[in-house]
């Protein structure tokens, strides 16, 4: 079947099955290039500034330099680290990002949300904590930048509920997602970044594989302080 290079507006009349079979080998980069020239506008980056994350915004600006910034949405789920916080400007900065954060509606402080929902809501009811500080801020966010393709740094080997990832999939609003980075492992997302010396989250450094928010996150006991366990 011939896909068309016009402008996608339609994602639900994309043939999903040839777009995964045609890039399930592919590099990310050229996943990311097929999007850029076929939704040159309504596709948008979702990023916790993860590793992978931060990977795809590279791949975006120092390699194929979209002509239209691509939003990247955040989602300040007030809990985060510190030093995610930093990260976010540090990368802001260094790729001059269309940053647009999403947060909780009617909170501005970690310290508004205990007041409004309850102290340790994450202890109490994790679906509601994640669906107020997730869930509906993404939603919102990806409605409101009109949205017709969004991107993720999910990849299979992140978890097993994650095995069968498609590199392209259709969200619950029939919204084209993207999954550039499906088939590589952890491993090579970290070669790419040493490789091109890309930002990280310094708390890789201190045991943490993986960094979400704050009261959720433990460091890996045996982890030392060496990253490149991380690649193995």
């Amino acid at each position: 079947m011939n896909q068309s290079i016009e402008p996608l507006t339609q994602p639900s009349n994309l043939d999903l099955e040839w777009l995964n079979q045609k890039f399930e080998q592919a590099h990310p980069k050229d996943i990311l290039a097929w999007c850029v020239v076929n939704v040159p506008t309504g596709l948008v980056q979702t990023s916790a500034f993860s590793v992978d994350d931060l990977l795809i915004t590279d791949l975006l600006y120092r390699d194929l330099q979209p002509v239209n910034p691509i939003p990247v949405l955040f989602i300040d789920t007030l809990h985060h680290f510190p030093q995610t916080l930093d990260l976010v400007a540090k990368a802001r900065h260094l790729y001059k990002l269309n940053l647009k954060s999403y947060k909780t509606p009617g909170v501005t402080m970690r310290q508004d949300f205990a007041a409004k929902y309850g102290e340790a809501l994450w202890q109490k009811d994790h679906s509601r904590f994640h669906y107020l500080t997730q869930v509906e801020p993404l939603q919102r966010g990806l409605a409101e930048l009109n949205a017709i393709a969004w991107l993720t740094g999910n990849r299979r080997d992140q978890a097993d509920t994650f095995i069968n990832l498609p590199i392209f999939e259709l969200d619950l609003h029939q919204q084209l997602k993207v999954n550039p980075l499906a088939n590589w492992t952890r491993k090579e997302t970290w070669a790419y970044v040493f490789e091109h010396d890309v930002t990280y989250n310094p708390l890789h450094d201190q045991g943490y594989p993986n960094i979400g928010d704050e009261p959720l996150t433990l460091p890996t006991p045996e982890a030392s302080n060496s990253i490149e366990l991380w690649q193995n």
